[in-house]
C-alpha cells in the first residue's frame, strides 16, 4: 500500500474518533460541573487543557467562558481538533482513499459530514447541546459499523483500526484526567458522595455504566471505576482494550508485509505495561502522572507508525 493511502485511512478514522470523543469531553465537563459547589466558567479551562486545545483557545479569547469553550471545541475553524474540523478532515481523507472504502463506508462518512456541518453552522444553544452531542456519537458509530460490517480484513482495515484505537485510548485517558486531576483538586473530597457521583458521570460519558454494573454491581468506587476504564480488557474503551487492538493490528500488518518495525515493539511494550499494572500502585504513584505518561507513549507510537509506513512520501 502507498504511504499516502495508509495515511488517509489512518487519519480518516482517527478524525472520526476524535470528533466523537471531543463530544464526550464536552459532556463530561457539563455533567461534572453540575456536581461542584460554586462552579465557575473558568472550570472549563480544565476541559480545554485535557483536550489539548487550551493554548489555541487562549490565543483567540481573552477569558474562559463555558459558552466560548464549548463553541471552540464544537465548531471553531481555528481549532484543528474541533468536532466540525474533525468531520471535515475525515471526509477529506475519505475522498483521497475512496477506492479503498466500500460504498457503504463512504456513504456513511459523507452523510455524517453533511449532517454535522449543518448542525454546526451556528452556535449550539445549551438546550440543543445534548441532542447535538448525541448526533455526533451516532454518526461516528454508523461509520464504524459500516466499516466493521462491509470491509475486507486486510491492511486497509488494519490502518483504519490503528487510527481508531490510538485516538480512543488517548481520549479515554484525557477524560479520566479531567475528573481526577483538574476537576477534583481537593483531597478531602476523595471518597465523598460528590466524588462517587463524578466517577459515575465518567462512566456515563464513556457509555460504560451498564458494563460496569454488570462487572461490579451497583456500588461505585474510584478504584473499581479506574480499573474498569484503564485495565479491564473486556471494556471496549479501556486503555488496556485499545492497546491490545493496536498490538493485534500491527501484528497483522507484520504478517501481511513480512517484516517487523519499531512501532511493533513499542505497541508490545505498551501492551505488557497495561497487562502487569496494578490499579492500587497507579493510585499511590499518582493517577494524573500515569495518564500523562500514557498519553505521551501513545503519541510516540502514533509518530512511529507514520514513520514506519512512510505516511509522508
Amino acid at each position: 500500500m502507498l504511504g499516502r493511502t495508509a495515511n488517509g485511512l489512518f487519519w480518516m478514522y482517527r478524525s472520526l474518533e476524535r470528533a466523537e470523543n471531543t463530544s464526550r469531553l464536552i459532556e463530561t465537563g457539563q455533567r461534572l460541573a453540575l456536581t461542584r459547589m460554586g462552579s465557575s466558567d473558568d472550570e472549563w479551562r480544565s476541559v480545554l487543557q485535557s483536550a489539548g486545545v487550551c493554548e489555541g483557545y487562549d490565543a483567540a479569547h481573552d477569558a474562559v467562558t463555558k459558552e466560548d469553550a464549548i463553541d471552540w471545541m464544537l465548531r471553531a475553524p481555528a481549532n484543528a481538533s474541533s468536532v466540525k474540523t474533525s468531520f471535515e478532515a475525515a471526509r477529506a481523507n475519505a475522498r483521497t482513499v475512496r477506492t479503498a472504502l466500500t460504498e457503504d463506508a463512504w456513504e456513511a462518512v459523507n452523510g455524517a459530514y453533511m449532517e454535522i456541518t449543518g448542525l454546526l453552522k451556528r452556535k449550539v444553544t445549551e438546550r440543543d447541546l445534548p441532542k447535538v452531542l448525541g448526533v455526533i456519537r451516532r454518526r461516528a458509530a454508523l461509520v464504524r459499523g459500516m466499516t466493521h460490517g462491509t470491509m475486507l480484513r486486510d491492511d486497509i482495515y488494519d490502518f483504519a483500526r490503528l487510527g481508531t484505537f490510538l485516538e480512543r485510548a488517548d481520549n479515554t485517558a484525557r477524560i479520566l484526567d479531567v475528573k481526577y486531576y483538574v476537576l477534583l483538586p481537593s483531597a478531602y473530597s476523595v471518597g465523598s458522595s460528590i466524588d462517587n457521583v463524578q466517577w459515575e458521570t465518567i462512566l456515563q460519558s464513556l457509555s460504560a455504566r451498564g458494563g460496569y454494573r454488570a462487572a461490579y454491581g451497583n456500588s461505585v468506587s474510584p478504584r473499581d471505576v479506574a480499573h474498569f476504564l484503564m485495565l479491564d480488557r473486556r471494556m471496549p474503551r479501556s486503555l488496556a482494550f485499545c492497546v491490545s487492538k493496536l498490538r493485534d493490528n500491527l501484528e497483522y500488518l507484520a504478517d501481511d508485509y513480512g517484516s517487523r518495525r519499531p512501532s511493533h515493539d513499542l505497541a508490545e511494550e505498551l501492551h505488557r505495561s497495561c497487562a502487569v499494572q496494578d490499579i492500587d500502585v497507579i493510585f499511590n504513584d499518582g493517577l494524573h502522572e500515569y495518564l500523562r505518561g500514557f498519553i505521551g507513549k501513545l503519541g510516540g507510537l502514533g509518530r512511529q507508525i507514520e514513520m514506519d509506513y512512510r505516511f509522508i512520501e
